[in-house]
């Protein structure tokens, strides 16, 4: 008889822990997925554009060397911009920041070509 109330005991103290699990689980705010972007900016006057990246990412990221680990990309030739992975509330903040122009998800493209079509 005692050995089956201590089972019993025994198997409630684990559904109870498992419930504490599942609602802790269930109940913590969701952590923000960070995503590629591609930051256009203006193009730097002083300073080398790397440079100006960095000092933007570092306004939203907090350290240089937060925005060094988030740095992909800089671009200097073409366009003046950067690509960083990014939560959705840095998209916010980063867009807020002086020299920002937009702020755009990074997106793979596909070319498909058909027959009779140009290769």
């Amino acid at each position: 008889m005692q050995g089956r109330s201590r089972k019993n005991l025994l198997s409630s103290a684990v559904i109870l822990w498992i419930l504490i699990i599942e609602m802790a689980e269930t109940t913590a705010p969701p952590q923000a997925e960070s995503a590629v972007q591609i930051v256009y900016t203006e193009r730097p006057q002083d300073e080398e554009p790397e440079s100006f990246h960095l000092r933007i990412l570092s306004s939203v990221l907090g350290s240089e060397e937060a925005a060094k680990d988030a740095l992909l990309y800089s671009y200097k030739t073409a366009a003046s911009g950067f690509s960083a992975k990014l939560t959705p509330q840095q998209v916010d903040e980063i867009s807020k920041q002086p020299g920002v122009l937009q702020v755009v998800p990074s997106r793979t493209l596909q070319l498909h070509s058909g027959h009779g079509k140009l290769h």
